[in-house]
């Protein structure tokens, strides 16, 4: 698979970005791409979930945008073969302001992700806003992957993020697309979600992939373990979704590239 990039975004937090962040590269990886995630998140939780502590964080996503470092220079192999992370630390909550005043400051990531490898999937963990972090990230990726949870106001906030997608479009990459959207955190036992499932269908279409994310306790369990679930409990009910997410995804990554 050629050299592509996938921002995962959602300017509401606790949709699962960092969980699909993590789960998708573990799946992408064990499948045999050359799979590197950028945490952008100043939380820096998929960091953590990819049992990267502190200490370990000599080169960040900071260093990345804020100095000369390569992607290859900030990069951590984790665990899982083909997978590495450029990890983020609470310094990156001051990239806003420190930034501001950098010339072309909102293609700062795409200029250090050009260099990257060529034939790697490059994955970018956005924080929960749509501030320069976010638009750094839309700016250098070819797609938009969101995450959505299954509940009551989930796709009232959908559509500032498509805003925003389209403001990138127009601003400074136009080739950016929505790859599509995922639902999270689903429970077929609550009717709730299965009328958001059904609306969000209604809504996007084909935007909506086939598989859906069930809330499942080990998948909330994973993170504390600094696993991602697929290595914490592969036989669960979440891990199972997370593969079979990930193959869709490829198949509609891979795609793209060929019609581009």
């Amino acid at each position: 698979m050629a050299h592509s990039v996938v921002a995962i975004a959602n300017q509401k937090g606790g949709v699962g970005k960092t969980t699909t962040a993590i789960n998708l590269g573990a799946a992408l990886a064990m499948d045999g791409h050359r799979t590197i995630l950028i945490d952008l998140d100043p939380q820096g939780n998929a960091s953590t979930g990819l049992g990267i502590n502190v200490e370990q964080r000599h080169k960040t996503v900071y260093d990345l945008l804020a100095g000369t470092d390569s992607v290859t220079d900030c990069s951590i192999d984790t665990d899982i073969p083909n997978l590495s992370i450029v990890p983020a630390t609470s310094d990156l909550s001051s990239a806003d302001v420190d930034l501001s005043q950098v010339k072309d400051r909102t293609r700062l990531l795409k200029r250090k992700l050009d260099q990257a490898a060529s034939d790697s999937i490059v994955l970018i963990d956005c924080p929960p806003a749509l501030g320069l972090l976010t638009v750094n990230a839309m700016v250098a990726a070819d797609a938009v992957l969101v995450p959505l949870q299954a509940e009551f106001y989930a796709l009232e906030g959908l559509s500032q993020l498509l805003s925003t997608v389209k403001h990138v479009r127009q601003g400074g990459n136009p080739n950016l697309r929505v790859n599509g959207v995922l639902l999270t955190m689903s429970d077929y036992r609550n009717n709730l979600s299965q009328q958001v499932e059904a609306d969000a269908r209604a809504t996007l279409g084909d935007l909506v992939f086939t598989t859906v994310i069930p809330r499942n306790v080990r998948v909330s369990e994973a993170p504390s373990f600094a696993q991602p679930v697929l290595l914490y409990d592969p036989s669960s009910k979440g891990s199972a979704a997370y593969r079979q997410f990930a193959a869709e995804f490829a198949v509609r990554l891979k795609l793209a590239k060929e019609e581009a």
